[in-house]
């Protein structure tokens, strides 16, 4: 679901409603190691909850008084934030 790298953390399952809650408690889970990007390369499918997820992590991670960068956004997930306005708020 998330995997460790050498420069940070990789999701590799598909960012759907289905898994939403699992990658999120997941996610919130590795905040206090040291890591500071979320890498979405691998990530095939995804949908708005993604947006959802990814907000999540970012409060966590601001709770834990750390910064965190997303890379390899997917396209669809890049269009959503643009769609919904947020994208401003999603560290890239």
């Amino acid at each position: 679901m998330i995997e460790r790298t050498e420069a940070g953390l990789r999701v590799t399952v598909p960012m759907l409603v289905p898994n939403a809650a699992a990658l999120l408690t997941a996610g919130n889970a590795v905040f206090s190691e040291n890591f500071e990007t979320i890498d979405l390369a691998a990530v095939e499918n995804a949908d708005s909850s993604a947006l959802a997820v990814m907000l999540g992590w970012l409060r966590a991670a601001e709770s834990a008084g750390r910064q965190l960068r997303f890379i390899n956004l997917p396209a669809g997930v890049k269009a959503l934030a643009v769609l919904y306005g947020i994208d401003k708020l999603l560290p890239v």
